[in-house]
Formats: structure tokens, C-alpha cells, sequence
């Protein structure tokens, strides 16, 4: 049974950004997941700063925003809010934000981010295991087109002593002295 305040998986996962080799959500996309303003958001979080380490959530400096900046198409109406760097967090730091955000829709966007999260990190570990076992199959069929490969050249080689004996018989005729 699906709820009203539940969000597709697919807008989530178009808020996801990597920023520090991390995957991070922007303060301004979880606040609109979550039904507030941003300024709200962060100042719940200011008021349990304790409960955001670095690796839970950070500000982006200036290189950092241009960056992100470029990759994506911002309208102006969507600039216009950015006074300040934003601040993104890390799974563990979207986590931590039920703690902070207690209402009902924060709690059930929350559990589709986790849900989401989860499924990259799944992608992720299946498409690495999918390339560990093509290099797998590459080196064990290298391994037996090295052979063919070497039978190949040594046919090539036969032939080519083969040629090069021919070569050095000479045609023609002899004059005799």
C-alpha cells in the first residue's frame, strides 16, 4: 500500500551526487524530500551539530560548487537561493537527519532514501562483480587463444623458412667454361 508522501526511487536517485568520492544529497533536495525549508533543515542540524561528523555531512567549498555547478543545469530561480554553500549529506548523515526531523513524512522519505542508497550500493557491487568475472573470463581465454595464437606464428615461420629455402635455389641456366 503505497502512501501519499512516498517519493520514486528514480527522483532520489537523480539527488544523488558523488562529491568527495562520497555519494551525497544537497541540504535543498532533502529539505523538499522532507517538506521544509532549507533554512530549516540546517538549523536543526546546527542545533545537533554533535550528531554530524565530516563523514556524516560537510559544506562544499567553492571549487567543489563550480564543479557541480557545471555538470548540471540550474535555472536562475534555482540559483538564486544558493547565498551560501551549500551543505550535502552522506548516507549516514541522511540517517541521522530522522533523529533531527521528526515528522511523519521525514521519517517515511527517509526510509525511501535508505532504500535507494542501498540499491546503488547493490548496483554497484553487482556490476563490479560482473566486471571481475569478464576479466576472469578475458584471461582464461588469452591464456588459450595464446596458443593458437603461438601454433599460428609457427606455422607462419615454417612457411616462411620453407619460402626462404626455395628462395636461395637459383633458376636459370649454366654457362660452362
Amino acid at each position: 500500500m503505497e502512501n501519499k508522501t512516498s517519493t520514486p526511487s528514480e527522483i532520489i536517485e537523480n539527488k544523488i551526487f558523488l562529491i568527495r568520492r562520497k555519494r551525497v544529497m544537497f541540504d535543498r533536495d532533502l529539505a523538499i524530500l522532507y517538506g521544509v525549508e532549507t533554512r530549516t533543515l540546517n538549523q536543526a542540524v546546527k542545533r545537533n551539530i554533535d550528531r554530524f561528523p565530516e563523514d556524516f555531512m560537510f559544506q562544499l567549498n567553492s571549487s567543489e560548487f563550480r564543479a557541480w555547478k557545471s555538470q548540471i543545469v540550474i535555472s536562475n530561480s534555482e540559483k538564486m537561493g544558493l547565498r551560501k554553500m551549500p551543505y550535502v549529506f552522506t548516507e549516514q548523515g541522511v540517517a541521522m537527519l530522522s533523529s533531527v526531523l521528526k515528522s511523519k513524512r521525514a521519517i517515511q522519505v527517509n526510509i525511501q532514501i535508505m532504500r535507494t542508497f542501498t540499491k546503488i550500493r547493490e548496483m554497484i557491487i553487482s556490476n563490479k562483480e560482473l566486471r571481475l568475472k569478464m576479466e576472469a573470463l578475458e584471461r582464461k581465454y588469452d591464456n588459450k587463444f595464446q596458443v593458437v595464437f603461438d601454433a599460428i606464428k609457427g606455422l607462419l615461420l615454417a612457411q616462411a623458412e620453407e619460402k626462404s629455402s626455395i628462395d636461395n635455389k637459383k633458376i636459370g641456366f649454366k654457362i660452362r667454361k
